[in-house]
């Protein structure tokens, strides 16, 4: 039986030119609404400058923490974590191995879909 697994451990690596242009697309994106936000934390004088730039350095070196914890540390890990009882109440499965995690559910639910079809319709040829 196959299990579901909602929750991935797991970083894709890919080379796609257009895929790279929008992931910086994306973080472009962020960047500007993070700006956004920071200026119209300012301008409706709920914070000052100082504030807020400090604030974004510490959120800057908390997320710098969290990337290299979780890149040199938790990754080397992830076998084991995903045993344990927790993990599986909440169906959290290690993908790191797998190039393309779309690719591989792709083909593995098209061949569940098939193997189910062929139960529930067996071929007039068996009757």
């Amino acid at each position: 039986m196959r299990k579901v697994c909602p929750i991935r451990l797991h970083h894709v690596q890919t080379s796609s030119m257009i895929l790279n242009f929008w992931k910086q697309l994306a973080a472009a994106v962020c960047c500007v609404c993070a700006a956004l936000v920071s200026f119209s934390r300012v301008y409706l004088q709920y914070h000052t400058w100082w504030q807020v730039v400090c604030g974004g350095g510490v959120g800057l070196a908390l997320a710098v923490v969290w990337f290299i914890l979780v890149h040199y540390v938790f990754t080397p890990c992830f076998p084991q974590i995903v045993q344990w009882r927790v993990c599986e109440l909440l169906l959290i499965c290690d993908t790191t191995l797998i190039p393309c995690v779309m690719w591989f559910e792709y083909a593995n639910i098209r061949q569940e879909a098939r193997a189910r079809q062929r139960k529930l319709h067996p071929s007039s040829k068996s009757q």
